[in-house]
């Protein structure tokens, strides 16, 4: 009896043990080597400042035009991957992460009746018109100006810590790059690409879905983008206009977006696996 009781016992140690084997064989979140997907969506804001040099002769004051409160506002989906490598310290956590993200963020100005821009000759130039020659009359129309974020990608840093071995609190800070399309439809069409990059901040929840697999976790997060400023002066080959009493102008656009997401990641290998 004595003999059954003690090979129970050996089994049901041993189950133990090979059960904790297999936990411990397991990447904690964000931990080792991991790549992920992610998805989501979300807002921002592009605000515009307009500069013109004039030379304080009667309509042609330069000025400062600039949307001061509010902006265009942005909103879209999004969709990315990620690749990144962590250590775990105990309760801490420290990593890198890169991303890519391709979106569809936009916003768009419409006119039910056409605009037109000055730039050909059909107007006489007498009069104040002589001053821009032949470059004063409406030559071309637009019907609507959009702006697209194709894609934004970039580098961060991460610190954060366990709230408990299945579940990680980070926060990352870095750099990301934006690539915007700017279309003016009309006739004829002009589109110009532009790139914008600034810092980004962002934050997220990771737990490991052991059920599944343990080294898969489930992420859900948010990040703020910066866009900085950048110079605009032209789209397509729609150039700065220069005169005498009209000297051209200098445009900058700004803004910032915010993205909530939700994704997974799988971890696979530990650099301290090669020592």
């Amino acid at each position: 009896m004595k003999k059954v009781k003690l090979i129970i016992a050996a089994v049901a140690m041993l189950s133990l043990v090979s059960g904790s084997a297999v936990y411990a064989a397991g990447f904690a979140p964000g931990e080792g080597l991991y790549i992920g997907v992610f998805g989501g969506g979300g807002m921002g804001v592009v605000q515009a400042k307009v500069t013109t040099q004039g030379s304080g002769v009667g309509r042609h004051d330069g000025g400062t035009f600039e949307t001061s409160d509010g902006g265009l506002g942005l909103s879209g989906m999004e969709y990315g991957g990620m690749l990144g490598y962590g250590y775990k310290m105990g309760d801490v956590y420290a990593g890198i992460e890169g991303e890519w993200a391709a979106s569809n963020y936009k916003f768009k100005v419409t006119s039910s009746v056409d605009v037109e821009l000055t730039g050909g000759q059909d107007r006489p130039t007498i009069g104040w018109w002589a001053s821009c020659g032949t470059g004063c009359g409406p030559e071309h129309t637009i019907t609507s100006i959009e702006a697209t974020k194709d894609w934004t990608g970039g580098m961060f840093g991460r610190l954060g810590f366990y709230i408990n071995p299945d579940t990680l609190l980070a926060f990352k800070g870095g750099v990301l790059v934006s690539k915007f399309e700017a279309k003016l439809i009309g006739s004829p069409n002009y589109s110009e690409d532009y790139y914008g990059g600034g810092p980004s901040f962002g934050a997220s929840l990771e737990s490991r879905v052991a059920d599944i697999d343990p080294n898969l976790s489930f992420r859900i997060g948010a990040v703020y983008t910066d866009f900085m400023t950048a110079s605009v002066f032209s789209i397509g080959d729609k150039e700065a206009f220069q005169a005498a009493d009209r000297s051209g102008h200098d445009s900058e656009v700004t803004g910032h977006a915010l993205s909530a997401r939700i994704g997974v990641q799988y971890s696979f290998f530990d650099v301290n696996s090669l020592f």
